[in-house]
């Protein structure tokens, strides 16, 4: 393997846009997301849906849907 080619392995903290935390590793010292295990309906078991554009809103307009 050639040498000085691969990125520095550090560890990362990894924030959430609800607020949950935990460190990891990666090759960025820091990393933002939308979803985690915290607030994804998966694991949480509730329904929550993310509509910025009123999609939802839209298709159940076009299909007559409450």
């Amino acid at each position: 393997m050639k040498k000085d080619i691969h990125p520095e392995y550090v560890p990362c903290v990894v924030t959430c846009a609800c607020g949950n935390s935990f460190e990891t590793m990666s090759n960025k010292a820091e990393l933002r997301i939308d979803i985690c295990s915290s607030c994804h309906p998966f694991f949480t078991g509730s329904e929550k849906i993310v509509d910025a554009a009123g999609r939802v809103e839209k298709f159940k307009k076009k299909y007559n849907l409450k």
